[in-house]
């Protein structure tokens, strides 16, 4: 594998990584579901099984939240010796997520990693393993109220495919 190979691969693997990750802040099932190959499989702890079954998962309970915001952190990719077609990763991650706890709006803060088997299977790579260490988490009361009003009249993400970054019309004539 030349050098060259290498960059367009992690490229591509960290493109794999950030369509994952919009694809849950989004609710976007269809663009989750394909950064994993149909035989994958998964291992969250909280979950274990086909990475495919992940989404199905991972969007059912996500759903119920009132925003989320997942940040990537340092990616280190490192590739088979043996097999260009193969490599490893560990994805550090910062993960927000605004829900109803007892009836309060919360923030629940997790923070960790992931640890990745990245395969490219006709030239595509994709996820054929992902597991999610967690290094750490909180939750704390939202204390955002200033967001209703000092930051009224501000541009508010959505926590679907409503979300403006999804508008692409807007986006060309803006």
């Amino acid at each position: 594998m030349t050098d060259l190979d290498k960059l367009l691969a992690k490229d591509a693997i960290r493109d794999l990584a950030a369509h994952y990750m919009r694809g849950q802040d989004r609710l976007d099932a269809e663009l989750q579901m394909a950064t994993f190959w149909p035989d994958s499989t998964t291992d969250y702890g909280i979950f274990e099984g086909s990475g495919p079954d992940f989404v199905r998962f991972a969007q059912a309970l996500l759903v119920e939240h009132i925003a989320n915001q997942h940040l990537i952190g340092q990616h280190l990719i490192e590739f088979d010796g043996d097999d260009p077609d193969v490599a490893y990763g560990e994805v550090y991650f910062y993960a927000f997520h605004r829900i109803i706890d007892d009836g309060v709006p919360t923030d629940m803060t997790i923070c960790g990693r992931y640890i990745d088997r990245y395969e490219r299977r006709a030239g595509e790579w994709r996820f054929a393993h992902r597991s999610e260490v967690n290094d750490w988490a909180r939750k704390e009361p939202a204390a955002d109220a200033f967001m209703q009003t000092d930051l009224a009249a501000a541009l508010i993400g959505r926590h679907d495919m409503q979300d403006r970054s999804y508008d692409r019309t807007w986006l060309k004539n803006a």
